[in-house]
């Protein structure tokens, strides 16, 4: 009766573990990585969905304002059988769309502006900040694993 409830909240389940370069280029638009999948019993994996997220904050202290924006997603549609104590690897490539402030797209048209815009951007606080997500939907599991991890877009 416990194993069964256990198995059904997701303890002792699948465990999800992204793995991601340190770096990618923004202008690239395509995230690339792995997904370590294991569990300590036996599961079947349904679907992983895997997104993008940017962060951005602008402002300083009790005038701070954070947007969050979704630049890309996929869902991994297949099952995928997890043996007890084995660790699965699975590939993905997240396609992407950049997006750019009007601040962005004047600091990219014009050499001169660039440096004004940067200095602009530091005196008001702006950053952003990116990280991937990956849910795992898994068959009779109440609770999906997950796992997210930041990246650096240059």
């Amino acid at each position: 009766m416990f194993g069964k409830v256990k198995s059904w909240l997701g303890i002792e389940g699948v465990k999800l573990e992204l793995s991601l370069p340190e770096e990618l280029r923004y202008k690239d638009g395509l995230v690339t990585g792995k997904i370590f999948m294991s569990s300590m019993n036996e599961h079947t994996v349904q679907s992983i969905h895997i997104k993008l997220i940017e962060k951005y904050s602008r402002g300083k202290k009790d005038e701070k304002l954070t947007d969050e924006f979704e630049l890309g997603n996929i869902e991994l549609v297949q099952d995928i059988d997890i043996p007890a104590n084995k660790k699965i690897q699975l590939s993905f490539q997240l396609p992407f769309t950049p997006r750019k402030s009007d601040m962005d797209e004047l600091e990219d048209s014009n050499i001169l502006m660039g440096g004004i815009v940067k200095a602009a951007k530091w005196l008001e606080g702006v950053s952003s900040v990116y990280r991937v997500e990956a849910t795992a939907k898994v068959e009779g599991v109440a609770l999906d694993p997950f796992d997210k991890k930041l990246i650096v877009l240059l």
